[in-house]
C-alpha cells in the first residue's frame, strides 16, 4: 500500500472509531472530512501515551508511516518543549495537538451553529481553529488568541494554507479579546484555575464558556461549560468530563518544590495515624472523582503520590499561601497509615474532613458539580448553584 493509502486508511479508521463510540457526532463530521489532523502537525512530533507517561520523538522524513499512524491514533501529540527555549525534546511540554477524542467531545460541548463567532484561547497547530472555522463559515468568524507568538506564526501558516479564514492574534489569551466582543462562544484549549473575567464580559448574555478547569490540588481539568447569564456579570454551569491540559501560561502551578517545604526531615512534625486507605485517597483511574471532589473543598493546596518502594507509598500535601505540608504513608498489610503534619495548616485534617463530605454525598462524579465565575471570584457547587463555595 502507499503512503498515501495507508494515510487515508488511518483517518478513515480514526473517524470510524470516534463515530462508534458517539464522540464525533453527524454535525461534525463535514468537518472532520474536510480538515485533515495532518495539515497542522509539524514534521517532528512527540505522540503521547496516556497509561504509561511515555513520549517517543517520530519526523515524517524519517519515519513517514508511523508519522501517519500517530497521527490518525487517538493520542495527544506534544509539539512544543520548555517554551520553545529548543527545538528538540526538552524537560517540560508546553505545546500539543490534543486527542481527537477530546477535541470532538469538546466541540460537541460547545454546542456551535452556523453562522456564530468565536473566541478561541490557545491556538496551538491551529487544527481546532480550523474545525471551528468549517463548521460555523464564513471568514474571520473564529478569532485564535496564542500567547507563544512563534506557535502561533506557525499555527497561521497552516491556517493560510488551507484557506481556514481564521484570525490569529498574538496576545495571551487570558486578558480575552474585548475589540473583536461580543462572541457567541469562547473555547479554551489550554487548563485554567480561575476563569478570567475578561471571558465573562467577551461573550454575549446567553453564550458559552467551554474550558478544562481545575484546582492546584492535582494536573487534572474538568470541562466547565458555562452560560453567561443576561446581566453578563457572571458564568455559570456544570462540569461534562474528566481532561487533563497544559496549563494557561499565567496559571501554571504554584507550587514551589518539596525541599522548600520539609526542610528538617519528618521528626520535628506532629504525628498521627489514619484508618484512611490509599485507594480511598487516591481513587481507581488517572481520572478519580475523588481528589477532584477533595481539590474542590481543601484551597491552595497541592498534592503529589510518590511512588511505591517496597511497599510503602508517601503521599504528600503542600499549602500554596504558606510552608504547611502534611504526609501520609501508606504501607501494604497496615491497618493504620502514619499521618506527619507541619505548619499553621493542618493539612492532612483539611483533606480527610474533604475526603469523608465527599463519601457521604454518595461519591458525586465530575457531572454533579459545577462552577460559577464572577469578575471578583468563583464558587463550586454540587447539585445546585444554592449550595457553593469560594474555591
Amino acid at each position: 500500500m502507499t503512503l498515501s493509502g495507508v494515510a487515508e486508511e488511518g483517518r478513515a479508521a480514526l473517524g470510524r472509531s470516534l463515530l462508534e463510540r458517539k464522540v464525533l457526532t453527524s454535525d461534525w463530521l463535514p468537518a472532520f472530512t474536510a480538515v485533515p489532523r495532518t495539515e497542522f502537525l509539524p514534521e517532528l512530533i512527540w505522540p503521547f501515551d496516556m497509561d504509561t507517561g511515555v513520549t517517543v520523538a517520530v519526523d515524517l522524513r524519517d519515519e513517514p508511516s508511523l508519522w501517519f499512524s500517530y497521527a490518525h491514533a487517538d493520542v495527544p501529540i506534544l509539539t512544543q518543549w520548555d517554551d520553545g527555549a529548543r527545538q528538540g525534546r526538552g524537560q517540560v511540554p508546553t505545546s500539543s495537538a490534543s486527542m481527537p477524542s477530546v477535541v470532538f467531545s469538546m466541540l460537541r460541548d460547545l454546542d456551535v451553529q452556523p453562522g456564530q463567532r468565536i473566541l478561541e484561547i490557545g491556538t496551538g497547530t491551529g487544527w481546532n481553529a480550523a474545525l471551528l472555522a468549517h463548521r460555523v463559515g464564513g471568514r474571520d468568524n473564529v478569532v485564535s488568541l496564542e500567547v507563544d507568538a512563534g506557535v502561533a506564526a506557525a499555527a497561521r501558516d497552516r491556517l493560510a494554507r488551507v484557506d481556514a479564514g481564521v484570525l490569529v492574534i498574538s496576545r495571551d489569551g487570558e486578558h480575552g479579546d474585548q475589540p473583536g466582543a461580543p462572541y457567541d462562544r469562547i473555547i479554551a484549549t489550554a487548563g485554567v484555575r480561575r476563569i478570567p473575567s475578561a471571558w465573562i464580559s467577551d461573550v454575549r448574555p446567553g453564550g458559552l464558556i467551554l474550558a478544562p478547569w481545575g484546582t492546584h490540588f492535582t494536573n487534572m481539568d474538568a470541562v466547565a461549560r458555562l452560560t453567561v447569564a443576561e446581566d453578563g456579570r457572571r458564568g455559570e454551569g456544570r462540569f461534562t468530563r474528566p481532561v487533563e491540559f497544559m496549563k494557561l501560561r499565567g496559571q501554571r502551578s504554584l507550587f514551589a518544590g518539596h525541599e522548600v517545604y520539609v526542610t528538617d526531615g519528618v521528626e520535628a512534625a506532629d504525628r498521627s495515624t489514619t484508618t484512611v486507605t490509599e485507594p480511598e485517597l487516591l481513587g481507581e483511574g488517572r481520572f478519580a472523582a475523588g481528589p477532584f471532589a477533595v481539590g474542590l473543598r481543601v484551597r491552595d493546596c497541592h498534592h503529589q503520590a510518590a511512588e511505591k518502594r517496597d511497599g510503602a507509598r508517601p503521599v504528600w500535601f503542600y499549602g500554596l499561601t504558606d510552608r504547611s505540608w502534611a504526609c501520609v504513608m501508606f504501607t501494604d498489610g497496615q491497618p493504620e497509615a502514619q499521618v506527619w503534619q507541619s505548619g499553621p495548616r493542618r493539612l492532612w485534617d483539611e483533606v480527610a474532613a474533604a475526603l469523608a463530605w465527599w463519601r457521604a454525598a454518595d461519591e458525586p462524579g465530575f457531572e454533579r458539580f459545577g462552577l460559577t465565575a464572577t469578575a471578583t471570584g468563583q464558587q463550586a457547587w454540587l447539585d445546585r448553584p444554592a449550595d457553593a463555595w469560594d474555591i
